[in-house]
């Protein structure tokens, strides 16, 4: 097969993470959300900086003192579930016969110098990463590891930026003339996420096959608290979508179901080509309509990496940051291999192994993004857990 390009647009910042905050700290305790949409915390959820200001009654700054103990940031790492996730299949694919493209914008700003300068140790084509803004779009990360059980979670404060400028118009002829087209965490990119029902049917009449990657929706959470997400300007967006991957939470928003069955009927019943819905430590689920792209798979689910999980019950931790752009990362790179081995209709499910090792070997290391010392590095430490992942489900562990 030709050389397979994947164009990728959505949410690309800095994280700061900030390890080993305990979740059950007085302090933490106190910002804790009350009600959907009210700006105060929620574990496994993202807050805008300024919907939380205003909770707390207090500038971040002086909350973040309080809750780290007015520590510096444990690292400091290129975030967000578009571009960890292109970052991550890049990687693994390591430039053989594809190329990835990054869309997005940041800020003229120390932290839009941060990533550019680490955009560079990557695989990706980033000449159309632009900075026009004034801020670059960042995230705080609070990561307490013992939490749930020592499963691990994370809290998110996040600040646009630069991002509430970024509009279809940045996305050119190119874009669209990809073999895959990737819409990652576009709820943090607020003109592109109004607009992807027009441009996954743009994206669909060029003969693109079309990703999307969700994220957690603050602005939609608290604009129609309780209520149903909106993807795009309609529904209509689902039929457009040849994969989508998403969260428990996530899923239940965007389809107002409260099961992940449930969640899955409804997007099959717009007409979505093939869904994954993971569910932190628990059984990933999923289907495949058979429509086009993949083959057909009733529902199902997956577990965990056993291989990973035993090394983390033993101590080997990093956090939990970014598990799920990784996941995401390590399911489009599966699409790929398989694309570029001629396998056709495409296995979801084998594509998903490569997302569950993926995403259970990013909780091994601080931060989303793994920069590689040399290129196929990162494929090379993967290599393992795969193949014991592999025969985990072949046994049905």
């Amino acid at each position: 097969m030709e050389k397979i390009t994947v164009s990728g647009v959505g949410c690309c910042l800095v994280d700061r993470v900030y390890n080993n905050v305990s979740f059950s700290s007085g302090i933490f305790s106190s910002c804790l959300s009350k009600e959907r949409g009210d700006g105060g915390l929620v574990p496994g959820h993202l807050v805008f900086k300024e919907e939380f200001e205003g909770f707390v009654k207090k500038d971040l700054q002086v909350t973040l003192g309080e809750i780290t103990g007015n520590k510096l940031p444990d690292k400091l790492s290129i975030g967000g579930p578009c571009i960890v996730a292109m970052i991550h299949a890049a990687q693994i694919l390591d430039n053989k016969n594809c190329d990835f493209r990054f869309y997005g914008c940041g800020g003229k700003d120390t932290d839009g110098e941060f990533l550019v300068s680490a955009l560079k140790q990557t695989p990706l084509d980033v000449s159309q990463y632009e900075l026009t803004g004034s801020v670059t779009p960042s995230t705080i990360v609070l990561s307490d590891p013992d939490y749930d059980q020592g499963n691990g979670e994370r809290v998110f404060i996040n600040s646009i930026g630069a991002a509430w400028d970024y509009s279809p118009d940045s996305l050119n002829n190119d874009f669209f003339s990809s073999d895959i087209v990737v819409f990652g965490g576009t709820a943090l990119v607020p003109q592109i996420h109004d607009h992807l029902t027009g441009l996954l049917a743009k994206a669909k009449t060029k003969g693109c096959i079309t990703v999307v990657n969700t994220v957690y929706d603050f602005r939609n959470e608290k604009a129609n608290s309780g209520k149903k997400w909106p993807l795009g300007e309609s529904d209509e967006s689902y039929r457009h979508i040849d994969l989508l991957i998403t969260d428990s939470e996530e899923a239940f928003r965007l389809s107002g179901k409260k099961s992940i069955p449930d969640a899955l009927q409804f997007f099959r019943d717009q007409g979505t080509g093939a869904v994954v819905v993971t569910n932190g430590p628990n059984n990933l689920a999923g289907f495949s309509a058979g429509n086009a792209l993949f083959d057909k798979q009733e529902y199902f689910e997956m577990p965990v990496s056993a291989a990973v999980s035993e090394e983390l019950q033993k101590g080997r931790k990093g956090d939990t940051t970014g598990c799920g752009d990784n996941f995401a990362g390590g399911v489009m790179a599966g699409l790929v291999l398989q694309l570029q081995s001629g396998q056709f209709p495409v296995d979801l499910r084998e594509a998903c192994a490569w997302g569950v090792v993926s995403g259970g070997y990013s909780c091994f290391y601080v931060g989303g993004t793994y920069l590689e010392k040399y290129p196929g590095e990162k494929r090379k430490l993967l290599a393992p857990y795969y193949e014991k992942y592999k025969m985990q489900i072949r046994v049905g562990g």
